[in-house]
């Protein structure tokens, strides 16, 4: 007698139907992640300062439900009014994918000023943790459950290439930062992680990064690619949903093999 074959639940099982917050969706790999969000059923809130984009992207998603909220992640104080927002717009909202992040190269270190420092920190760094609170602190008032996904970077681990010293020490923040807000929150059941990419094939990526640079970055990369942002997005669903639901305080290394940990 043969046995009955086991039907394994969806990449995002627990999503369907589910609110959930995309920061820096009109990007490359935001687009990739609120797709993939969506394709896995979830009512996606795409948030960037650039809404006409977001606006062609929703139009666009698979399922329904999918809205667009425009604000500066640099403003702070406004992320409980964005988190409200979304909520209002969604209904209740069960993850955070927070995507968003500025790089400014600065290939000769003596060029980066404190406008350069600021402008990375105050977006990658800063407004990550209060964005971060804002919506674990949401869901400790409604007494339910979550997920957190943030985005960190290979160079968290290698300090940066190609004139990204300041954003990758953001980056490195962003793995400390996951992991204290993972012991904070985990007791109400408000989950934690990140994502670090190496290569992906985005324009943050490619600008001002001569081909021989990139190519140099590539040919370490064991897989021998660079990877696309569709390659990356299932991961954050995977870690948003009921499959992830034993994970917090964990940075996925996303790297092709360049590194390993």
């Amino acid at each position: 007698m043969s046995r009955p074959q086991a039907t394994a639940p969806p990449l995002g099982a627990g999503l369907a139907g589910q609110g959930v917050l995309v920061t820096g969706a009109a990007g490359a790999i935001g687009s990739a992640v609120a797709a993939a969000f969506a394709a896995a059923g979830a009512r996606v809130v795409m948030h960037d300062l650039n809404e006409d984009a977001l606006q062609i992207l929703a139009d666009a998603l698979p399922g329904e439900g999918h809205v667009v909220v425009g604000s500066d992640l640099a403003d702070v104080g406004r992320h409980d009014e964005l988190v409200q927002r979304a909520e209002e717009a969604a209904g209740p909202l069960v993850a955070l994918a927070h995507v968003a992040a500025v790089l400014r190269r600065r290939h000769d270190i003596r060029e980066v000023d404190e406008t350069d420092w600021d402008a990375q920190v105050d977006v990658n760094l800063k407004a990550t943790f209060f964005l971060n609170r804002a919506f674990a602190e949401r869901l400790r008032d409604a007494g339910r459950p979550g997920a957190v996904v943030n985005f960190s970077s290979q160079g968290w681990w290698t300090g940066g290439f190609g004139g990204s010293i300041v954003y990758n020490a953001t980056k490195g923040g962003i793995v400390t930062m996951t992991r204290g807000l993972a012991r904070t929150y985990a007791p109400l059941g408000i989950r934690v992680n990140a994502v670090a990419p190496g290569l992906v094939d985005t324009p943050m990526l490619r600008d001002d990064l001569p081909a021989a640079t990139l190519q140099g970055l590539v040919d370490q990369v064991p897989l021998g690619r660079i990877a696309t942002p569709e390659e990356i997005a299932p991961s954050v669903v995977f870690l948003a949903s009921e499959h992830a639901a034993y994970l917090t305080g964990v940075t996925l290394n996303l790297s092709g093999g360049w590194l390993m940990y």
